[in-house]
């Protein structure tokens, strides 16, 4: 079974950035589209950002222009970088993997926006 450990949230201000990472436990990039999700407190869960088996990517509207997805094969680690954050997207922020047959989730990790 392979495992998503996410990492990297934390308290940043309004306008600040901040990386996540999510490291597979092995090499699944080639046959799983990767992608972060995110939920706040009495919200449904999100999406924000994916990046298929070929590197295309795909974003929220409300996050276009300010988070950009990427991936390390060699380290078998998404990044989800995150610049000119708002209040608004504070929330618990989960690790996806994707396929047809299969769905798997990280733990998740908390960022919170606030000054």
């Amino acid at each position: 079974q392979v495992q998503l450990v996410e990492s990297g949230g934390g308290l940043v201000q309004p306008g600040g950035s901040l990386r996540l990472s999510c490291a597979a436990s092995r090499n699944i990039f080639s046959i799983y589209t990767m992608g972060w999700y995110r939920q706040a407190p009495g919200k449904p869960r999100e999406l924000v950002a994916t990046i298929t088996t070929g590197g295309s990517t795909n974003y929220a509207d409300s996050v276009k222009g300010r988070f950009t997805i990427s991936r390390d094969n060699a380290k078998n680690t998404v990044y989800l970088q995150m610049n000119s954050l708002k209040p608004e997207d504070t929330a618990v922020y989960y690790c996806n993997a994707d396929r047809w047959d299969s769905r798997l989730w990280g733990q998740g990790t908390q960022v919170t926006v606030s000054s």
